[in-house]
């Protein structure tokens, strides 16, 4: 789909104009999904409704409104004939579509303000934006800390994404009857949460940063699963000696944390501690495996997160390139399974 520009001169240069105030769109569109402006239209449906009507369901004024309203136009958020304004299916799904408000939320409230700093970001390989939260080399250890909207919509944002995929991806992990399971970058245990209720039997121990640790454990516990589960407290790109009884290394949006280098580095640390037979899975989130621009599109976009709030130095990879790093950290992919739940693919590989 990116092989060849195939716009005109006059839709390119409408697209230019589009990215040009695209902040301004966003934000519109942000406001009239917030303030109940959609809602109203999408409850007069077919019928519409005047700027008077908008106003008397609104706590806006009519300027506010109207300013909203041209540029939902302009959006093709709404319609209007004759003074009466109607939802559109992209207003439709501005607000029914549960990705698209998972999406909106993540870029509001976990990366509008510091993308200002992306430019900053790009030149000094940190996440420079992240600042606008607190004084942290990454995200990650201040997960916990960062305000309760901008907590609450990151986490969001990554369960949505990796839910559906779970689900799809057990059978096939399962398939060889692991007896020890480690799930490296456990976050909040979600993970290993599924491996325990999909397998009675199943031992698992959750490798991740003390920080982490400390969230996924009371996430655990709450569920009722704290028997289940062991914890490493563990930084995966230092020298610290690993454990090494796991049939399956399993690592679901963990890897894209990461630069290539680190990857490399990362993986030959599991190489190394791997016994003999055990498998690594891998799940994750590939631009190029996707169905649809749309999907390629958001991973794209999430890739400038990582760079501008995140960490600096990773993103959302080809799977292209992503074998060449598995390559040469000693493993080979023997599985491949694209499109499990929204997007993901799943990697199982072993030791060359």
């Amino acid at each position: 789909m990116y092989k060849q520009d195939s716009l005109s001169a006059l839709e390119a240069i409408t697209e230019a104009q589009k990215i040009a105030f695209a902040p301004m769109l966003f934000q519109a569109a942000l406001s009239l999904r917030n303030t109940g402006i959609l809602t109203f239209l999408d409850r007069q449906g077919k019928s519409g409704a005047t700027l008077e009507d908008i106003a008397e369901c609104c706590s806006l004024n009519e300027y506010a409104i109207s300013i909203l309203l041209d540029m939902g136009l302009s959006g093709r958020i709404v319609t209007a004939t004759d003074d009466v304004y109607y939802l559109t299916k992209v207003g439709h799904f501005l607000l029914h579509d549960k990705m698209t408000n998972v999406n909106m939320d993540f870029t509001q409230n976990v990366c509008y303000q510091g993308l200002f700093f992306l430019e900053h970001a790009l030149k000094e390989g940190k996440p420079s934006g992240l600042k606008v939260f607190g004084d942290w080399p990454t995200i990650y250890p201040a997960l916990s800390q960062l305000p309760d909207t901008t907590r609450e919509s990151w986490f969001a944002f990554d369960h949505y994404y990796s839910d559906g995929a779970f689900t799809e991806a057990l059978p096939r992990v399962f398939a060889s009857r692991p007896a020890t399971l480690y799930d490296v970058g456990g976050n909040t245990g979600k993970w290993a949460l599924h491996c325990c209720r999909y397998d009675e039997n199943i031992a698992v121990t959750l490798l991740d940063l003390p920080q982490q640790i400390a969230l996924a454990r009371d996430n655990i516990a709450q569920a009722g699963m704290a028997h289940r589960v062991n914890f490493h407290a563990v930084d995966m790109l230092s020298d610290a000696p690993l454990p090494r009884d796991a049939d399956i290394w399993w690592m679901s949006q963990f890897l894209d944390c990461f630069s290539p280098e680190q990857i490399i580095t990362l993986l030959g640390n599991v190489a190394g501690a791997m016994k003999p037979g055990a498998r690594l899975c891998i799940m994750e989130l590939f631009w190029d495996a996707q169905k649809f621009e749309a999907a390629a599109f958001s991973l794209n976009a999430t890739s400038l997160y990582f760079t501008c709030m995140a960490n600096g130095n990773s993103r959302f990879y080809s799977a292209e390139k992503f074998y060449h790093y598995l390559d040469r950290a000693g493993f080979r992919v023997e599985e491949r399974h694209d499109n499990l739940g929204i997007g993901h693919t799943l990697l199982i590989c072993h030791k060359k």
